[in-house]
């Protein structure tokens, strides 16, 4: 174990599950994580929103944990089974600057809501190392704004999920009832501590708020909408139909069954995704982009290979088995 300790790893208290276990002694909570940041893999991703991915790609670096532990998670390798490597600051300041030099539009943090303390101490370094491109925060927004406060002046870019505002699903997929109420107030936050900035159509600066439609749950969709379209307007929306059943076996599987049975774990299928566009006029949302409806697995990744992703969608740099990838 290292001996960096952080104040909230103390009795836990970091994330809305507030777990109260000593991480700074290498107890473990709901996220399965102890003081040390853990990542899985580090490279340019090309399939983030066009202002974030751009003409490079954006830099990403996927954090092994979670606090949210999505049934559906088609990251579950990391986020659930803890896949990865622990990096010290100077390694993850490192890996920062090599995507950096080869031309990563950002530095995107995918999933660190659980390890905030940590990773918002390692950019600083990061920075004090050199990097100058912006930091964007790729999250579930199942955050507390004491947690969130770390980040301020730090995160340039904000990408927070609202996967959903109905606390049944959200009991039933990710254990958290209180999952809508937290992530509308982490949301607030982000668009009231943030200004957007661009440098032609690359984003520098701002918020982009993700939602994933969920099969058969159009209704929840249309809940999202109408909250976005009332307190999403210094905001931009990433409406997204890339909904992808993971093909879960053994334990994966059974541990998930009875949550994945609250939705229908399929496609989106053609009707749906009409529906999508219509709510998006009704709700007379302009600010932002919809993916076009893909039914096919391309979007599923396997962290136990140095690329994950399909060669046209990512370029890996670093891997939790490998280290640096050579090019």
């Amino acid at each position: 174990m290292n001996n960096v300790t952080f104040p909230q790893y103390e009795n836990c208290t970091l994330c809305p599950r507030n777990c109260g276990i000593k991480r700074n002694q290498g107890q473990k909570g709901f996220c399965k994580e102890t003081n040390e940041l853990k990542i899985a893999w580090a490279g340019l991703h090309f399939g983030e929103e066009p202002p974030i991915a751009h003409k490079n790609g954006s830099g990403t670096i996927f954090i092994t944990g979670c606090n949210l532990h999505c049934a559906f998670c088609q990251n579950y390798q990391i986020s659930q089974n803890s896949m990865g490597a622990v990096v010290s600051s100077d390694d993850f300041s490192e890996i920062c600057l090599k995507l950096q030099d080869i031309g990563a539009e950002n530095i995107n943090i995918v999933s660190g809501s659980h390890a905030i303390s940590g990773i918002a101490q390692y950019i600083k370094t990061a920075k004090m190392n050199g990097l100058t491109i912006p930091v964007c925060w790729n999250c579930s927004a199942y955050e507390s704004v004491e947690a969130l406060e770390l980040l301020d002046g730090i995160v340039d870019i904000w990408l927070p999920d609202l996967k959903t505002l109905n606390p049944i699903i959200s009991d039933a997929l990710f254990d958290a009832k209180d999952y809508p109420g937290v992530a509308k107030k982490a949301i607030r936050w982000m668009i009231d501590h943030s200004t957007s900035r661009f440098d032609g159509d690359k984003m520098l600066g701002g918020v982009i708020v993700r939602h994933l439609a969920l099969p058969g749950r159009m209704n929840d969709t249309e809940l999202v909408l109408d909250w976005f379209s009332k307190h999403g307007k210094h905001a931009y929306l990433s409406l997204m139909s890339q909904y992808t059943p993971v093909p879960f076996t053994g334990d994966d599987l059974k541990k998930r069954e009875k949550a994945l049975s609250a939705f229908s774990n399929r496609f989106i299928n053609e009707s749906e995704f009409k529906v999508l566009q219509t709510m998006l006029d009704d709700f007379g949302i302009e600010n932002g982009f919809y993916q076009e409806l893909s039914q096919d697995t391309e979007w599923l990744p396997d962290f136990a290979k140095t690329q994950p992703f399909s060669n046209k969608l990512a370029k890996a740099v670093w891997h939790w088995q490998n280290g640096f990838v050579e090019e």
